[in-house]
């Protein structure tokens, strides 16, 4: 079978383990920042201790305050402190906040970024920033935006509570999952989308049943980083444009919405993107990718409709309409009864079908 792709690596350093925490000294050694703001919540700095000492004395100052959705008015408080200290460089230890506030400092400086993930997020590995001005959000690219190396610590994300790990696992594998119909997808990304897609599925109910399980976390953090890979190197299509359209039409939690919607924007495509959801199927054990990530759902304890996550069902209508207009590229076409369908099925928790 003959085939014609592109694919473009982004150049990164990336240290994965157990205790990797221990190599920030170096790593900031090794990227020449010799005056680090460190961008971490109070309760980061309480579970590290000293932060000065694990970056070796080349930290310029703190600043505790990013928030979700990286609102541009806490950005610009985070600024002040970049003119007023005058860092070389940027530290973001946590979850998405703490990346994105990182990530908007890039864009408006061009500092050097190292990231700390404490969450399976993967925005980190993606040179896309959504930031917020009155409740909207905007997102930009920029190769600005990409930090320049990430340590993955697993003993970071033992922390994390049971329902975040399964919201920020699930939302994790959606971008795996678009990753294997994506319209600019490549052979590499889709051997990447198969082991991502794999490992947090076997590995996400063994946290669930044993949090400070340090096997199973390693194999989830391993999994949410090569989902994060197929985030940032192919397009998006249906199941992001819908999160997007319906969390911030009803201000729904962000793990949540894509943990709710995955199975059903899934079971949309299948029947036009079969060879690739079947891949999805294979990795999950499986021989329905959506009935299979539905039933993942469950075992995981995670939410399964709308509305148990604060969608109103006279909502359903006004999210059809609007994701229709300024569609994502997808390999169904993207009707409006459909989405309604869809939706309906979603919000009332009911499995999901092709329809």
């Amino acid at each position: 079978m003959s085939q014609s792709f592109t694919y473009q690596v982004s150049p990164m350093r990336v240290v994965f383990g157990i205790g990797t925490i221990a190599s920030l000294k170096d790593e900031l050694e090794r990227l020449g920042i010799k005056r680090a703001l460190v961008l971490a919540s109070r309760r980061q700095q309480s579970e590290l201790g000293d932060l000065a000492a694990l970056a070796g004395d080349r930290m310029a100052g703190l600043f505790d305050g990013a928030v979700v959705h990286t609102p541009v008015a806490v950005t610009e408080r985070a600024m002040q402190v970049v003119r007023a200290l005058k860092p070389d460089g940027v530290v973001a230890i946590g979850a998405g906040a703490a990346t994105g506030l990182s990530q908007a400092i890039a864009l408006r400086t061009d500092l050097p970024q190292l990231i700390v993930p404490t969450s399976y997020a993967g925005s980190e590995m993606t040179p896309v920033l959504g930031e917020t001005v009155d409740g909207v959000k905007t997102t930009q690219s920029s190769p600005k935006i990409l930090p320049e190396a990430v340590i993955y610590d697993v003993n970071l994300t033992v922390s994390i509570p049971g329902r975040f790990s399964a919201t920020s696992g699930l939302n994790a594998i959606a971008h795996a999952a678009e990753a294997l119909y994506a319209r600019d997808g490549n052979p590499i990304t889709s051997l990447m989308a198969e082991e991502a897609i794999a490992k947090l599925a076997s590995s996400l109910p063994e946290v669930i049943a044993r949090l400070r399980d340090l096997e199973a976390r390693s194999d989830a953090l391993y999994g949410a980083w090569l989902c994060a890979v197929c985030l940032g190197t192919v397009g998006m299509a249906l199941h992001h444009k819908l999160c997007h359209t319906v969390g911030a039409l009803f201000d729904l939690p962000h793990a949540e919405t894509h943990a709710v919607l995955l199975p059903h924007t899934i079971a949309y495509n299948t029947p036009a993107a079969p060879e690739a959801i079947g891949r999805a199927a294979e990795a999950l054990g499986t021989a329905d990718a959506a009935i299979g990530l539905f039933d993942l759902s469950a075992r995981l304890g995670a939410p399964r409709s709308l509305a148990e996550i604060g969608m109103p069902e006279d909502g359903i209508a006004r999210a059809a309409a609007l994701a229709i207009k300024n569609p994502y590229w997808n390999p169904r076409p993207i009707e409006e009864s459909g989405i309604r369908d869809l939706l309906r099925r979603a919000w009332a928790g009911a499995k999901p079908r092709a329809g």
